[in-house]
């Protein structure tokens, strides 16, 4: 089946530090949320087909930006600041949280968040937080297990297991996704389509 869901244009419109940088709140928005270095820039130019619209940092961490995507000009992807890399600064770690935290917490077209996470590692502390407070704050989520490509398909089943138990929630949650060979792309986009369903972000 082909996804519900067409990609026929993507642009980068900015990047934002604070509320009043943001795009006017007036389309539909979906986070892209993970720690560094998961893979979280591959899936998005893997979501909209396009090789270099999301340029990863070359040192992981140093994305310290909220940065807007707009796609099919009818709705906006938005990637958040990766977190978790040990190397990074403590003072540029303190400035994440808030950031974040104001962006998912008063961001009134959020309409869900892609929680991204590497499928070869268990879930982080960090990851964790995240599941949880997206959870407590009634944020709809879906948690996607990058990188599927760099393991044999069966050995799949105890990672993901291993994911579920780290966050607890189902085994069938999850997303397993390969930005080099497009697993789990329909799948994402039809999560996706659902929380940008208005007739005008078709």
């Amino acid at each position: 089946m082909n996804p519900v869901l067409t990609i026929k244009s993507a642009e980068f419109i900015k990047s934002a530090f604070q509320p009043d940088h943001y795009p006017p709140a007036q389309l539909p928005e979906v986070a892209f949320a993970g720690r560094s270095n998961v893979g979280k820039s591959s899936l998005i130019n893997c979501i909209v087909q396009r090789k270099k619209l999301v340029r990863p940092s070359r040192t992981p961490g140093q994305t310290q930006a909220i940065n807007f995507f707009l796609i099919n000009k009818a709705f906006y992807f938005v990637d958040l600041p990766g977190y978790g890399f040990a190397k990074v600064p403590q003072r540029i770690k303190a400035q994440w949280g808030p950031m974040v935290e104001t962006y998912l917490t008063q961001r009134s077209t959020l309409k869900g968040v892609v929680h991204i996470l590497d499928l070869r590692h268990p879930p982080t502390p960090e990851d964790l937080s995240l599941q949880q407070w997206l959870a407590i704050e009634n944020i709809p989520s879906v948690p996607v297990l990058t990188k599927a490509d760099k393991m044999k398909r069966s050995k799949w089943p105890p990672f993901v297991t291993q994911a579920a138990a780290h966050l607890g929630i189902p085994a069938d949650s999850f997303v397993l996704f390969s930005s080099e060979t497009g697993q789990g792309r329909n799948h994402l986009i039809e999560v996706l389509h659902d929380w940008v369903s208005e007739p005008e972000s078709l």
